[in-house]
């Protein structure tokens, strides 16, 4: 019994030892995919805004943003504020092209103001969404702002006053679910970027700053692909010839409810459309929608047909064209139940997963032909995560996992293709009572007097202090395995053998913790796969340290250099990554 309650002893002490940074390991369960979102857009209308923005691009960027939403079903608020509310319109339910219409026309009559307090924005965007947010849906708030504040003196309002007010209703959309993403125009160079980032750290959403305008339509293409669990495929970056260049529009199955081609320029653009038939299809049409305006064209294809689709697309003669495509799928991922969440060490788990929509498992086969699955399990007691392949087995997901150590885990599928990825709602096992089984000391006889048992209570405490030395050291791998990152990272991928570039992806670090490797940062694309071991963690003073033990090339600032020890990046660093299975290089800068 002594022995037992030494035990005892022992693993409380561990608890304790591991309580402060528990929090740390606790992570909310992915919200289901929704075949619709509620989203309000959220404006700093104030006068600094004119230097940032003087051709009002934001505007433009966040009428594509509808543009890109379905065609029945979402839901769209938009707040402009000041120091106080501007102008606002209540969630709209879309039901037609009239309905984007009469938003994106709302935005274009938005004026300007003296004042700035973001805090009266994000209060009442939470507000409009907990009043009016559809059950079922996927909340989101979209943020355009410089995260600095200008009160108006007359007012007595203070910036203590303003911060109070934002941290509780930042705690308000966290706790209802509600993502905020934000977006921070740096024209001026007074960008306050922690301030945003802050709003999207604390949310689950993505915190994005660019110098120019001119990236905003991108950089909402992403806010939207990311919410929706999507990924941007670039099509083709065109310099524009003055005649009809043609590229192709790949749809690879039947289960695409929507395809977005969008093409960015600040020229006016001409397009013709070919189906996979060869007939051409006029522009408008009952399944093809189009939308214009100064800074970007959409084509919105309804339930496309399977197969390649030839875009032609004329515009001013030197302007350069990007054209990206965005497909949107009805589609969630399920993992089938497990036998028991409580285990032991050795125990081998059975994984299913499956793609469902409209709540049926899908029948049609053809989706799952380019798709990769994997298992992550993330070790709740030491953080550690593992990720463990699956086998496609053409209409489901499977495989299996062996519990390595008497510890808890956190067990999710991830399913992806090139255009769109799912996750299953992570589910939670135990190892830690079932231990790998113990046999019993026999009973001694009844009339057989016992020793004091003086070695167990020596070995016990012995025990005792190596399981707190080992907690000790325990203690600080975990904290430096949950060391967060800071700043972005600004992605091109250029095409060695075209010399074309994808358009610039600014990638938020704050998301990483302990370490990332490049491949993550890439969304995982499975022809990107050698850049899995290009590892990144964070250094000291805001700067990162490279490690690179795979075969690509890397040079920083023009400079080979020798990573594979260890190589420090700071803020403005930039590398290049020769990839030599695919002839594609990453172009990365660091910025802070």
């Amino acid at each position: 019994m002594l022995h037992k309650n030494k035990i005892a002893l022992c693993l409380l002490l561990v608890v304790l030892l591991i309580l402060p940074v528990s929090g740390q390991w606790a992570s909310a369960a992915a919200a289901q995919q929704s075949s619709h979102i509620d989203a309000v857009l959220v404006m700093d209308a104030s006068n600094s805004m004119k230097a940032s923005d003087p051709n009002r691009i934001s505007g433009e960027a966040m009428k594509m943003f509808i543009d890109m939403l379905s065609t029945q079903g979402d839901k769209v608020g938009i707040v402009s504020y000041t120091d106080k509310i501007q102008r606002e319109k209540a969630l709209l339910e879309i039901q037609s092209e009239a309905d984007k219409e009469d938003l994106k026309q709302f935005i274009d009559g938005l004026d300007r103001g003296s004042y700035t307090d973001i805090s009266v924005g994000v209060k009442e965007a939470v507000k409009v969404l907990k009043q009016g947010a559809e059950k079922g849906h996927e909340p989101m708030i979209v943020v355009l702002a410089d995260g600095n504040n200008s009160l108006d003196p007359k007012s007595g309002r203070t910036q203590a006053q303003s911060d109070q007010e934002l941290n509780q209703s930042v705690q308000e959309a966290k706790a209802a679910g509600i993502p905020i993403y934000t977006i921070g125009l740096n024209a001026d160079g007074k960008l306050n970027k922690d301030a945003l980032a802050q709003l999207s750290d604390q949310t689950g959403g993505k915190s994005f700053s660019t110098s120019s305008a001119d990236d905003l339509p991108q950089i909402l293409s992403e806010i939207f692909a990311s919410h929706q669990k999507l990924k941007i495929v670039p099509v083709s970056s065109i310099t524009a010839n003055g005649s009809y260049q043609e590229v192709t529009i790949h749809v690879p199955n039947a289960n695409v409810k929507e395809a977005n081609i969008s093409l960015m320029s600040s020229k006016p653009v001409d397009v013709k459309l070919i189906d996979p038939s060869g007939k051409n299809q006029p522009i408008p049409s009952a399944n093809i929608l189009r939308s214009q305006s100064n800074s970007y064209s959409l084509i919105k294809l309804l339930n496309p047909e399977q197969g390649d689709w030839k875009l032609q697309v004329k515009g001013v003669p030197k302007d350069k064209i990007d054209i990206n495509l965005i497909f949107n799928y009805d589609l969630e991922l399920d993992m089938a139940p497990l036998k028991s969440t409580t285990v032991k060490k050795g125990d081998t788990i059975d994984i299913n997963a499956y793609l469902v929509s409209n709540g049926q498992k899908l029948q049609n086969n053809g989706l799952y032909n380019n798709m990769s699955a994997k298992l992550i399990v993330k070790d709740l007691d030491s953080g550690d995560t593992n990720e463990v392949k699956l086998t496609n087995k053409g209409d489901h997901f499977e495989g299996s996992y062996t519990v390595e150590e008497k510890h808890a885990y956190e067990l999710k599928v991830r399913v992806e293709d090139q255009s769109f990825y799912r996750e299953t709602k992570p589910v939670t096992i135990s190892a830690n009572a079932g231990g790998s089984g113990s046999s019993q000391t026999p009973a001694a006889p009844k009339d057989e007097k016992k020793p004091f048992p003086i070695w167990p209570v020596v070995i016990g405490v012995i025990a005792l202090a190596a399981v707190a030395a080992g907690a000790y050291f325990i203690l600080g791998a975990v904290r430096k395995a949950n060391k967060g990152f800071v700043g972005q990272m600004v992605v091109e991928i250029r095409d060695e053998n075209s010399g074309e570039k994808t358009y610039p992806q600014y990638k938020k670090l704050t998301a990483f913790k302990g370490k990332f490797n490049l491949h993550q940062l890439l969304q995982l694309a499975p022809e990107l796969k050698e850049t899995d071991k290009v590892i990144f963690t964070p250094g000291k003073n805001d700067r990162l340290m490279l490690k690179n033990v795979s075969a690509c090339m890397i040079e920083k600032s023009g400079r080979a250099v020798d990573a594979s020890l260890g190589a420090e990046l700071k803020s403005g660093d930039r590398l290049s990554v020769s990839l030599p299975q695919v002839d594609k290089t990453i172009l990365i800068e660091y910025l802070v």
